[in-house]
């Protein structure tokens, strides 16, 4: 047996001892359903991306077990959460959640972020600033304006019309086949579209998904005045060849606060919570 085998045979092993416990909170009119891992005295509290839910997670548990408790929600139509209250999920309902999951949610804890979840992680240091001790992001949404984002989730007029176009897509078909023809669209945005929207449930699950996380719009001026006189420690991780979440958003980000905002780029694409970058993820802890 070739000696990377072995290496992915034993890690596989130790994942197998690694105990991951679930559990379901009740908030209002909804359930929630979180992830445990690790059993250290610190809370890192973990926000998973788009259509995925909180066991993204788990592989981060063998390496920073020890040191955290690592928490990890299935935010409203993710995972096993059922969200029947408004199409709203708030900071503070967020808060809330965490503070009924875990005493620890009540003293200064740490932030992970991949994905959609690094936008929401943003926006909980832009508002509970003093609650946060550290923010770490992957390949996050979140650090640049996306004004079809805006006007479909923060504007009346966008909302209804992405509404309808979620039960009527084919004008939306039609017009970006053609800005991708002249050069409006990669196509890697072009093929990202088409997978969340071929079907039916995915268009539904998606305007649900991003109507109800709205609320969590980071002002990137304001976050970066935060973190400059708090001293905020603020650490990004990118792949190369993501074409969704570019690295020259977090290069943006960075200038201004270059002592407390640190990025990283490594040669992957967006699927970076992945057990072979587990090494490139823990080490923003130790940096």
């Amino acid at each position: 047996m070739k000696l990377p085998n072995i290496l992915k045979n034993i890690f596989r092993q130790r994942n197998k001892l690694a105990v991951m416990q679930q559990g379901f909170v009740l908030y209002k009119n909804s359930t929630i359903h979180y992830y445990s891992f690790g059993s250290g005295s610190e809370l890192l509290v973990a926000f998973h991306g788009y259509g995925e839910d909180g066991s993204s997670f788990k592989i981060l548990e063998i390496e920073l077990g020890k040191k955290f408790t690592i928490i990890a929600i299935d935010f409203p139509f993710h995972g096993k959460t059922s969200w029947d209250n408004k199409l709203v999920f708030t900071k503070n309902e967020l808060l809330q959640v965490l503070q009924i999951i875990t005493p620890l949610a009540l003293q200064p804890f740490h932030l992970i972020g991949y994905s959609m979840g690094g936008r929401v992680a943003l926006y909980m240091l832009q508002q509970f600033s003093n609650q946060i001790k550290s923010l770490v992001l992957i390949a996050p949404d979140g650090l640049h304006h996306n004004i079809w984002h805006k006007f479909s989730t923060q504007t009346t007029l966008g909302n209804k019309l992405f509404y309808y176009t979620m039960h009527y897509p084919k004008w939306l078909f039609i017009l970006m086949k053609v800005a991708t023809t002249v050069g409006l669209f990669n196509k890697s945005v072009y093929n990202f579209v088409q997978y969340y929207l071929k079907e039916k449930l995915s268009r539904l699950q998606l305007y649900n998904r991003w109507t109800a996380m709205r609320k969590f719009n980071p002002n990137l001026s304001v976050l970066k005045t935060i973190i400059s006189n708090k001293h905020s420690s603020v650490k990004i991780l990118f792949g190369k060849y993501d074409k969704i979440i570019l690295t020259k958003n977090g290069l943006n980000f960075k200038k201004g606060n270059e002592a407390f905002v640190i990025v990283k780029e490594i040669e992957a694409g967006h699927q970076l919570l992945k057990e072979k970058h587990i090494a490139e993820i823990t080490a923003l802890y130790n940096a």
